[in-house]
C-alpha cells in the first residue's frame, strides 16, 4: 500500500497534489515506512497498536501526522470491518478536510499552501456509509466527490498534479459503477463506463476499461454487444501488440463468452492459455476451476484450486477462491467437513488480518 495521497502543493499555485507530498511524508511522518510495511502485509490488527500506541504516547507532534495516522487507522478498521469504529474515526471529516490547510500552520510548514487531507479519508467517507446500509448516502457523498475532482481538474493544474486528479477522477467514478451494478442499475453505470473510455488517451487503458463495459453488457444480456466490445478489445491488443497481461485480458473475456453459452470446453481451451503465459493468473485459474466443476470434473477441479494455494498462496488466497474450493469439497466428498477444518487451520496460520474465515463454511 502507497502512501495516503495528500492535496497539498508547494507555493500558491493551486490546491492539487505536487509528486513532492509523498516524498513530504516520508520524510516527516513518524515511523510512517513501518505502517506502509504492515499494510502490505495485511496486518491490520498491528496497526491499530501502533496508532494507539502513538498516540498514548503523544509521539504525533504535527498536524500532517496526525490525519496520515488517522488514515491508516480508519483503513485497518475498515479492513477489518469494523465499520461504526471506522466512522467515528472520521468524525473530522464531518466539520470539513478543508479546515486542515498548511497556511494554517505556518510554523510548521513555511510556503506550503493547500489542503493536507489524505485523499484517502474523502473515499473513505464516501464509501462507510454504505457498509452501514447507507447506500443512497454513500452514492451521494460519491456524487459530491466526484464534482470535487472536477472542480480541481477545471483549475490551471501541473502536469503532475492533473495526473493525480485524473486517477482520483478513475477511481471514484469507478467506485459509483460498482455501487450502480450491485443494484442492477446498468443504464447508469454504461454511462460512466463510457465517459472514463472516451476520456482515455491511451489504447492500452481503453481497453482495459471497455473489458468491463463488455462485463456490463453481459450482465443485461446483451451477449453480442459484449462479443462486439471483446473484439475491438482484441483488435487493439494486436495492435498495440500487448504485453502478457493484456493478451490474458483477450483470452479471459473469450472465455466468459464460451461461459455464458455454456461451452465449458472452449471456456478451460481460453484459460488454460492464460495460465501458460502466467501461472499467477488466478481469475483464470479460478474460472478454469469452475468450468471443470460444471463439466462434473470435480476431481480435476479441485487439484486446480489445490494446487494454486500451494503454488501462490498469497495470490489465490481469497474469500472468493476458497468459496469455490470449499463448495467443490462440499459436492465431492462426504468428509468435507473435516477436510474444511484442515483448510480453515491453514488459512488461519497464513491469511492477512482482513481475511474472513467465515468463508469456509465451517
Amino acid at each position: 500500500m502507497s502512501v495516503p495521497n495528500s492535496d497539498h502543493q508547494r507555493k500558491s499555485d493551486g490546491d492539487g497534489d505536487n509528486v513532492d507530498s509523498v516524498k513530504m511524508y516520508n520524510d516527516l511522518c513518524y515511523d510512517l515506512s513501518s505502517q506502509q510495511e504492515l499494510a502490505c502485509r495485511g496486518a491490520w490488527r498491528s496497526i491499530l497498536d501502533k496508532v494507539a500506541q502513538a498516540r498514548s504516547r503523544s509521539l504525533l507532534s504535527k498536524p500532517h501526522e496526525h490525519l496520515v495516522y488517522l488514515s491508516y487507522n480508519a483503513i485497518a478498521l475498515t479492513k477489518l470491518r469494523r465499520f461504526s469504529e471506522a466512522v467515528a474515526e472520521l468524525d473530522l471529516v464531518e466539520k470539513g478536510l478543508d479546515i486542515y490547510r498548511y497556511e494554517t500552520y505556518p510554523h510548521h510548514y513555511p510556503n506550503r499552501h493547500g489542503s493536507m487531507a489524505p485523499f484517502v479519508l474523502r473515499w473513505l467517507h464516501a464509501e462507510l456509509p454504505s457498509r452501514l446500509g447507507k447506500r443512497q448516502e454513500t452514492l451521494d457523498r460519491f456524487y459530491m466527490l466526484l464534482q470535487f475532482i472536477k472542480e480541481k481538474l477545471a483549475n490551471n493544474l501541473a502536469d503532475s498534479a492533473r495526473h493525480i486528479w485524473n486517477k482520483r477522477e478513475g477511481l471514484v467514478i469507478n467506485s459509483i459503477i460498482s455501487h450502480h451494478l450491485s443494484h442492477k442499475e446498468f443504464g447508469v453505470c454504461l454511462d460512466l463506463i463510457k465517459e472514463l473510455i472516451n476520456r482515455e488517451s491511451t489504447p492500452v487503458a481503453r481497453a482495459i476499461l471497455m473489458s468491463k463495459l463488455g462485463y456490463i453488457q453481459m450482465q443485461f444480456g446483451d451477449l453480442e454487444g459484449a462479443r462486439g466490445t471483446f473484439g475491438v478489445i482484441e483488435g487493439i491488443v494486436s495492435e498495440e501488440k500487448g504485453d502478457v497481461e493484456m493478451k490474458n485480458l483477450v483470452n479471459r473475456n473469450k472465455a466468459l463468452v464460451f461461459m455464458v453459452e455454456k461451452d465449458y470446453v472452449s471456456a478451460v481451451r481460453e484459460y488454460q492459455e492464460c495460465i501458460d503465459r502466467d501461472g499467477s493468473d488466478v481469475v483464470a485459474i479460478n474460472n478454469k476451476a469452475l468450468c471443470l466443476m460444471y463439466m462434473r470434473d470435480l476431481s480435476d477441479s479441485i487439484k486446480v484450486m489445490e494446487n494454486a494455494l500451494e503454488r501462490i498462496p498469497t495470490i489465490a488466497l481469497n474469500e472468493t477462491f476458497v468459496v469455490n474450493l470449499c463448495s467443490m469439497y462440499e459436492l465431492a466428498y462426504v468428509n468435507h467437513s473435516d477436510i474444511k477444518k484442515t483448510l480453515g487451520s491453514w488459512i488461519a496460520r497464513v491469511a492477512p488480518d482482513d481475511f474472513d474465515t467465515s468463508c469456509t463454511r465451517i
